[in-house]
Formats: structure tokens, C-alpha cells, sequence
């Protein structure tokens, strides 16, 4: 089960694997918090450019608007050195998702973030997130 967090008020959500028109990731076992925020289109969001993917710092949730990482171009994109818990918030354009993937390149991806959405997540297994239109 799932939390999702909405202008801070909490609310249960059932999540498994990918919810189709959703904006779940995860895997059976592995818990995360889900959540979404709501800006002007074309806005930055808690330091997160428009169109881009951020991932924050491990256990800083928004780390006052500071993200470590950030990804523009679709396809895969491999990590390094990201284990425990950290926020990833998909503000792309247009519908664009985000999975992450235990392989590298893109293989073993799990469920979809849909643009809008974030989720708190622990990265030690995984190894590479796809951006995809």
C-alpha cells in the first residue's frame, strides 16, 4: 500500500506494479510515498526546471528546492551511487513518464510517474530511469 500526499493532507491508495493512466512506481515489497503537486504549467516546482526529471538528495525529501540530479532528453539514463531513499519528482511537459529500472540502460523498469507527480523511493536497487513521451 502507498501513501499519497496531496497539499499535505494524506490519503490510502492501493498501488501493486503500474496503474495504466496512474502515476505509480514500485515493486511488490518495496514501500514508497506518492504524491503530487501543482504549479502554473511551464513552472519550476521545489527547484525541478520545467520539462525536466529531478532526483533529490538521499533522506532530504525536497531539500528545500535543491535537486542532486536532473534529466532533460528522453531514453535511459544510468545512476551511480544513489542507494537509500530519495525523492523524484517528474515536472516533463506534454504527458512524458518516468519508470526506474533495476538494469542498466532501461531493462527491468517498473511502473510509470506520470508528469506533476513525485514519489520517494529507495534507488539501492536501482540502477538506470527511462523518460519517455
Amino acid at each position: 500500500m502507498s501513501v499519497w500526499k496531496r497539499a499535505g493532507m494524506a490519503a490510502i491508495a492501493v498501488a501493486a506494479l503500474a496503474v495504466p493512466a496512474g502515476a505509480v512506481v514500485g515493486t511488490a515489497g518495496t514501500a514508497a510515498a506518492v504524491g503530487t503537486t501543482h504549479t502554473a504549467a511551464g513552472g519550476t516546482v521545489q527547484g525541478c526546471p520545467y520539462g525536466a526529471v529531478c532526483i533529490y538528495p538521499q533522506n532530504a525529501g525536497w531539500n528545500g528546492g535543491h535537486p542532486s540530479l536532473f534529466y532533460y532528453s528522453y531514453g535511459a539514463h544510468n545512476l551511480s551511487n544513489q542507494v537509500g531513499t530519495h525523492r523524484i519528482y517528474n515536472n516533463q511537459s506534454g504527458g512524458a513518464t518516468m519508470r526506474t529500472c533495476t538494469g542498466y540502460n532501461g531493462t527491468g523498469c517498473q511502473g510509470y510517474l506520470s508528469p506533476g507527480y513525485y514519489i520517494d523511493k529507495d534507488l539501492t536497487p536501482i540502477n538506470s530511469i527511462t523518460l519517455q513521451p
